[in-house]
């Protein structure tokens, strides 16, 4: 358990961004899995609506340090490409 003052104000920083940080994960994935229903139902459209949510999505997760770059990239490449191939 931390003692110091600035030890115990880390600790309850850290529940709180992490909190935060599985939110936007939960809100990412489940964008993502509407893409993916999207693109199983063979609609374009709302695909590449979505997409444009992901990517905004993705990259500010990246920004954050919630996700890492090149994870977030990955993740936008590969569903751009499914929906480009539709």
């Amino acid at each position: 358990m931390a003692n110091h003052k600035s030890a115990k104000k880390r600790a309850r920083q850290t529940i709180v961004r992490t909190a935060r940080n599985v939110e936007r994960k939960s809100a990412t994935k489940n964008v993502v899995k509407a893409i993916r229903a999207a693109i199983e139902a063979k609609d374009k459209e709302t695909a590449s609506t979505l997409l444009v949510k992901t990517q905004k999505l993705l990259a500010r997760l990246a920004k954050h340090g919630v996700i890492k770059d090149n994870a977030a990239a990955r993740k936008t490449s590969r569903l751009a490409s499914q929906i480009n191939n539709l």
